[in-house]
């Protein structure tokens, strides 16, 4: 099993598609880290031998602010923008959209307003 970063990623995917289930590590940089250990991005995260595996977890690792370390630096920005009253801060306090985004219609799962749709409300009728 290959475990980069501290997360296991998936055996049965391309090692592109793989890399991605690292936090702060998504397509593009996940296609430039196999372009620099010169792995091929097509190949499935099973089939890459020792030293593929050690090459692409050493350019990972190096000078990359990822999963524990990056999760700390968003909640430390998160929790400055509430302590010095900015609205964005508030936004995020009260769990409604940030970035602009209206509320009328939209935003239902954020504001944890999920509504199930259902049919008609009439009962189907059984034969009997």
């Amino acid at each position: 099993m290959a475990r980069i970063a501290g997360v296991n990623i998936p055996l049965n995917k391309h090692i592109r598609i793989s890399l991605t289930y690292i936090y702060g590590v998504g397509p593009r940089t996940a296609a430039s880290i196999l372009k620099q250990a010169g792995v091929k991005g097509d190949i499935k995260t099973k089939d890459l031998t020792e030293d593929q595996v050690k090459a692409v977890r050493d350019l990972v690792e190096k000078g990359r602010r990822l999963e524990g370390d990056l999760r700390r630096d968003v909640l430390s920005n998160v929790k400055r923008l509430k302590e010095i009253g900015a609205y964005r801060g508030s936004r995020h306090a009260k769990h409604l959209p940030v970035r602009g985004q209206r509320t009328k219609t939209n935003s239902r799962t954020i504001r944890g307003n999920v509504r199930k749709t259902t049919g008609s409300g009439r009962r189907a009728l059984t034969k009997t």
